[in-house]
């Protein structure tokens, strides 16, 4: 897995997403990351320092491709535009839905 500044990150995953065009799904995982990358120590050993601010830590894969970024909570609404930009011009591919005519349900 390959961590990457924001920027980079974004111009990765426009690549990812133009593969994915002839066949795959790129997936992405959001969550809260707390900074720490070691595990949680055993039981009478020090605890891990609590942190004063949490990260969020974004992670993109296809097929075996797999890119990574860290959000300081400072650049989340810059990377969120810039987020959703790159969706907006990559959602092209999806499919329509067929609507079905349905009957007006019964009133008793």
């Amino acid at each position: 897995m390959v961590l990457l500044e924001n920027d980079a990150f974004l111009a990765e995953l426009t690549k990812l997403f133009d593969k994915s065009r002839l066949s795959g799904a790129v997936s992405l995982t959001i969550k809260r990351f707390n900074g720490h990358n070691k595990p949680v120590p055993r039981k009478g050993r020090p605890p891990l320092p609590t942190p004063t601010e949490y990260l969020c830590l974004v992670r993109a894969s296809l097929r075996n491709k797999k890119i990574t970024t860290i959000i300081h909570s400072k650049d989340v609404n810059k990377f969120q535009q810039a987020y959703w930009n790159l969706l907006k011009t990559n959602i092209s591919g999806l499919k329509k839905l067929k609507k079905t005519k349905s009957a007006k349900p019964k009133v008793h």
